[in-house]
């Protein structure tokens, strides 16, 4: 056994509340950790604090968190089903999944590096929309608060998966964060069903098969699953899955649009309700159009007109120039940002559809058929966007003469002077009479029943009070919501149009389209339905996109197949209380295990304990040998292990990660029976190396039963290949890392963080500890802070 392994004690802080997951970048020198109240903080290693994000609900724990290789963005998973990706550059929350059950784990797997073949698809223009397709403008007036979950962005960096692992034992597959590539259940692989949990599920190093490790009864399993789908078409699942995330992100921009156009319709509401809305709800319906067209071709105002009209010149100014703005702004949020993400949607979907056609590469993953129908989808939602757009212009004009004759009538009638400039032509008098009687509609007679069964807009609005001038048709007096000098917030509603955009007579296509039924139906043709509104429209859109991207699901999930099941131990029986608590473990069944990739022997390597005091350590080779490689260990001493100190006879594991290729952290600790004595705590250094020579081999095959085929070895037998240190505390946790070369403990019911340096050079190494030199650190040097910590520790 060797004596010692060189660390460097670098800091310990005690915590203001209890650390549940802990997670260090590859790269940089942040740690991630979740605490019980569902936060989730990243902080350097000097402790410096960089951001800390909120629980997304109440009595919501972190269950999962993980890293992308090389980057800043975090992966975490809640108990109530959010995977959240937070963005510790920008210090953002980027994206979101929802899920309906509780996260086991999320984690990004390792990059994706597709070597170019002549057989295999290639793609040599990355973001070539950008040559065609301008930059969407910033939407400055969006609340980042008002933003939801519901929709999805890739991450940055090299591409890579995101797994998803739920507790009840579904695992989804993404690519990029964006793409469903899959997904698989657990349980309808196992034989006991109701004696089922899922450990960790891992995608292979070759993105072509996943390892499962679950509970089936009382046999503690690691699955195999192969799938050819993904071994075939990863190329083009990583062209196809950036257009997704490009899909998704233009989606987002169309929500948040949307959420803009409401906002700035409410405020224009908010000018004419505050101002007009008083005088319609006194009049009885059809009274306000008979009213305004009598003083507009009689020149008489009745004694509520008079009354409406007690507004100074000044103030009808006010009101127009505030309404004015708002539709201006409407009317660049329509031209601007709708119409452009509508084109950019358009060419993605034109760009998938594309794809389809070259079967040969995407034919499980695109259907031709669907992706076309997506396109007419997002078709017709650009349709609806001119239609509101030449909606809103006729509206910016019908209110300006409006304002503007308001204000020539108050001048008319406190015999002011009149300007010159304000004097009607006929074709304005036209138009203002014309938008008089379109102020209060028809409305469409009942049937005997009392229903309005003929006219779908209608009833749709007289239920939901789109536009608020209809009310409830049905009561009387019929009651006014706002004053209906518009017809653009019934397209921002859940509902049919109830005032449908008038053709323009001159214009020759929707007449032939009326003349040739067979042409108005074709599918070369994009159809445009006049009673969907922009909202209807939106989702109709959306839908369409969603089913594009169900055939890729549907084919990666079938293709797994089950190759090999390796029995890897015994468990106990599954009680029901035990279930219901996901944290709690057994007395006797204790399962942690931890996963590398090892590039350069193209191995995938799988690290578990099997109990309280035995772990093995599986490389399953993804070459042409097909070989399983085992190294069983206990902690108990052998039959031959020499005179050890007394601690190490009672030893049970506590934690356990890989730190590299070559070696294994473990973090055990004494069992003890005596009331009132604290057990001890050691950190374990396992060479991985130097216990390769006691390794059985295994050939692949169906069924793989390690408890019968392999032996036992003790840590304490096997040379050079176990390094021991003594900790501080009660440890609980363990976090490691070989790139950055530092590790974390968790101690005192996880409430004190200590933090060593690996790999200390003998001559550097100052405060090499021995193995019980951590129990004589005084609390006061542990809990000291500033940047000489370190040194200090050095100089005592």
């Amino acid at each position: 056994m060797a004596q010692s392994s060189s660390m460097k004690l670098l800091g310990a802080r005690n915590m203001s509340c209890i650390v549940e997951r802990m997670e260090w970048n590859n790269k940089m020198d942040l740690i991630a950790y979740g605490t019980e109240k569902g936060e989730v903080i990243i902080q350097r290693l000097n402790w410096q604090k960089i951001v800390t994000f909120p629980t997304p609900g109440e009595d919501v724990r972190v269950r999962s968190l993980s890293w992308q290789m090389d980057e800043t963005l975090l992966a975490v998973g809640y108990s109530n089903g959010k995977v959240a990706l937070l963005d510790a550059e920008s210090e953002t929350i980027i994206s979101g999944l929802i899920y309906e059950d509780d996260i086991k784990k999320v984690y990004f797997s390792k990059a994706i590096n597709c070597k170019e073949g002549l057989d295999s698809y290639t793609c040599n223009a990355k973001d070539k929309h950008k040559r065609y397709l301008p930059k969407l403008p910033p939407l400055t007036n969006i609340d980042p608060c008002l933003k939801t979950l519901d929709q999805k962005s890739f991450p940055k960096g090299s591409p890579c998966f995101l797994v998803v692992i739920m507790r009840s034992g579904k695992v989804h597959l993404l690519l990029l964060g964006a793409l469903q590539a899959g997904s698989i259940d657990l349980t309808q692989h196992v034989l006991n069903p109701d004696q089922f949990d899922v450990y960790d599920v891992r995608l292979n190093g070759d993105f072509n098969a996943i390892y499962a490790l679950l509970r089936d009864g009382q046999q503690l399993k690691l699955l195999h699953f192969h799938n050819q789908v993904l071994q075939d078409c990863i190329s083009p699942m990583l062209e196809l899955a950036s257009h997704c995330a490009h899909i998704l992100e233009t989606k987002n921009y169309i929500n948040d649009t949307q959420q803009c156009l409401t906002e700035a319709w409410e405020t224009v509401q908010l000018e004419m309700d505050n101002k007009l809305t008083k005088y319609a709800n006194s009049q009885a319906y059809g009274m306000i159009s008979a009213h305004f067209l009598e003083l507009l071709v009689f020149g008489y105002a009745t004694l509520e007109v008079e009354e409406f009209l007690t507004l100074t010149e000044k103030g009808f100014k006010k009101i127009a120039n505030s309404v004015d703005l708002s539709l201006n702004n409407l009317q660049g949020l329509v031209f601007k940002q709708l119409n452009g993400a509508a084109i950019n949607m358009f060419y993605f979907l034109n760009t998938i559809a594309g794809f389809g056609r070259m079967t040969h590469f995407f034919e499980a993953l695109i259907s031709p058929d669907v992706a076309s129908e997506a396109m007419r989808a997002c078709g017709s939602f650009l349709l609806k966007v001119h239609e509101l757009q030449r909606t809103i212009d006729t509206l910016v004009y019908d209110m300006k003469l409006f304002h503007s004759w308001i204000i020539f009538t108050i001048l008319r009638l406190s015999h002011q002077e009149i300007p010159d400039d304000m004097v009607f032509t006929g074709k304005e008098n036209v138009a203002l009479a014309e938008f008089f009687c379109a102020m209060e509609p028809e409305i469409p007679e009942p049937n005997e029943s009392g229903d309005i069964s003929d006219d779908k807009s209608a009833t749709a609005s007289a239920t939901t009070g789109e536009e608020g001038l209809l009310g409830d048709v049905s009561s009387t007096p019929i009651t006014r919501s706002k004053f209906n000098l518009e017809r653009v917030g019934q397209y921002l509603e859940n509902s049919y149009l109830t005032q449908l955009h008038t053709a323009n007579p001159s214009e020759v296509w929707p007449r032939l389209l009326a003349e040739n039924e067979c042409l108005a139906q074709c599918n070369l043709l994009v159809p445009h339905d006049k009673k969907l509104s922009l909202l209807q429209q939106r989702d109709k859109m959306f839908n369409a996109i969603d089913a594009v991207f169900h055939k890729p699901t549907e084919s990666i999930s079938a293709s797994f197949k089950l190759s090999t099941t390796v029995i890897c131990g015994d468990l106990q029986q599954l009680h029901a209380e035990s279930a219901a608590e996901p944290d709690q473990q057994s007395t006797y069944d204790f399962v942690n295990c931890s996963y590398y990739v090892h590039e350069a022997t193209k191995c995938d390597m799988l690290a578990l304990t099997i109990g309280l005091h035995e772990a093995m350590v599986l490389e399953f080779s993804r070459g042409e040998d097909c070989m399983l490689r085992c190294i069983r260990v206990r902690l108990q001493p052998g039959p031959i292990t020499s005179q050890l100190q007394e601690d190490y006879y009672n030893l049970r594991f506590v934690d356990l990660q890989f730190y590299n290729e070559s070696s294994l952290s473990m973090l055990v600790q004494t069992l003890t029976s005596a009331t009132g004595v604290r057990p001890h705590s050691y950190f374990l250094q396992f060479s991985l190396s130097a216990a390769r020579n006691h390794c059985t081999q295994h050939q692949l095959a169906p069924l793989i039963k390690l408890t019968e085929a392999t032996m036992t070895h003790s840590v304490h037998d096997i040379p050079e290949a176990a390094a021991f240190k003594a900790l501080d505390g009660v440890c609980e946790m363990l976090a490691v890392s070989g790139s950055r070369k530092v590790a974390t403990v968790l101690s005192d019911r996880r409430r004190k963080m200590t933090i060593f340096e690996m790999e200390i050079e003998e001559e550097e190494d100052d405060t090499e500890m021995s193995q019980t030199s951590f129990l004589e650190i005084s609390k006061e040097s542990v809990l000291a802070t500033g940047s000489n910590e370190a040194e200090k520790l050095g100089e005592t």
